[in-house]
């Protein structure tokens, strides 16, 4: 769907995915299963002993616990562990599916038509890759729920959605990583967490009293932008940008990271200060439709080709951070500084160079 041209089929296929999967209704039905599932990764934290002084990678937990979210809100099931072998079977069909779509090989057919019959082994791949993981859904999870849907007759009622959330374990990593080398915004983020909430814990319905965690998480965001080059626009008339005159269906591809980072827009771009979205840029939001919208500001991108994921993908990264912050003090591993937080490029996303070990002494209250 992300690179089908605008029309039909595409106003369809929108509509598929966002009325059943991305609404208000959806969070309101699922919230319950987010906390679960961030709640059992805060008692695991609290359980393991190597987490105190050692650490642990934070990414292994959080990408189970985003899975879990996932496939319960897909089929109604979930993973038992790290190791369990349906588990290590569906990342390692996610990782290769990331790595065709990373890669260099990429189908640049899409852009430049004249490539295509070279690009034939490519696309082979990828639909291999495809057979094999409908086989994988179908054989273990989606007839399972129609044997559930038989049995229960006219009693059953729908207990699952769809969701591909999953770029909030990326983003929930990195920003631990950031909160681990700024202390003070840790700090900062805690004392605001004990005084709205006063114990409570951080939930969907209660992050809207939380500022400075919404200005954390649009900082990472700013400074790590999910996607630093959003999937191809068409301007569907002709257009003048620059001094330059674009054809009507021309390709647009727009650097998002550049527009977050860049000097004469921002002021210390390089520096991690969510105070920025408080104070000089506190009307700066991630819109992705209507309204008033900071065109330096598209982590989600925007209008038609929007990701519709931003009302589930911001709540739970809310719930992720604000619960690790509140219950726990995160820290370099023993003989450490700080963690490394620095990037490497694929194609259309950038990804943590080195996954962090990150050290979760518990809080006590």
């Amino acid at each position: 769907m992300v690179f089908t041209v605008y029309g039909d089929h595409w106003r369809k296929m929108r509509r598929v995915m966002t009325l059943p999967f991305f609404t208000n209704k959806v969070v309101q039905q699922y919230k319950e299963t987010w906390e679960e599932e961030m709640e059992l990764v805060a008692s695991d934290l609290r359980s393991d002993r190597t987490a105190k002084i050692e650490g642990v990678v934070i990414r292994k937990r959080l990408q189970l616990m985003l899975y879990n979210v996932m496939y319960r809100m897909m089929f109604d099931m979930k993973f038992e562990s790290m190791e369990d072998p349906f588990f290590v079977e569906a990342t390692k069909f996610n990782s290769e599916r990331s790595r065709l779509a990373q890669s260099f090989e990429y189908n640049y057919g899409d852009f430049i038509p004249i490539l295509r019959p070279f690009l034939r082994g490519y696309l082979n791949k990828c639909k291999d890759l495809q057979s094999k993981r409908l086989a994988f859904f179908n054989n273990y999870y989606v007839e399972k729920r129609r044997n559930i849907m038989v049995a229960n007759g006219d009693k059953h009622r729908p207990q699952c959605a769809i969701d591909h959330i999953l770029e909030a374990e990326k983003n929930g990593e990195i920003t631990a990583d950031n909160l681990v080398n700024h202390p003070a915004v840790q700090t900062k983020l805690r004392l605001e967490l004990d005084e709205a909430l006063g114990g409570e814990p951080v939930s969907e319905s209660n992050l809207h009293k939380l500022p400075y965690l919404q200005a954390v998480i649009k900082e990472t965001l700013r400074l790590h932008t999910p996607i630093p080059l959003l999937v191809p626009h068409m301007n569907l008339e002709e257009a003048k940008l620059g001094g330059y005159t674009i054809p009507a269906g021309s390709k647009v591809v727009v650097n998002a990271w550049w527009l977050a980072n860049n000097p004469e827009l921002w002021q210390s771009p390089e520096e991690f200060r969510p105070e920025r979205f408080l104070e000089e840029e506190g009307a700066v939001d991630a819109a992705v439709g209507g309204g008033r919208v900071d065109f330096r500001f598209l982590p989600f991108g925007m209008g038609r080709r929007s990701c519709p994921g931003i009302v589930l993908a911001l709540p739970i990264l809310g719930i992720v951070i604000g619960r690790l912050v509140a219950g726990f003090e995160m820290r370099p591993p023993l003989g450490t500084e700080k963690v490394d937080v620095a990037e490497k490029g694929g194609q259309f996303s950038l990804h943590i160079a080195k996954h962090s070990v990150v050290a979760f002494q518990q809080i006590q209250k």
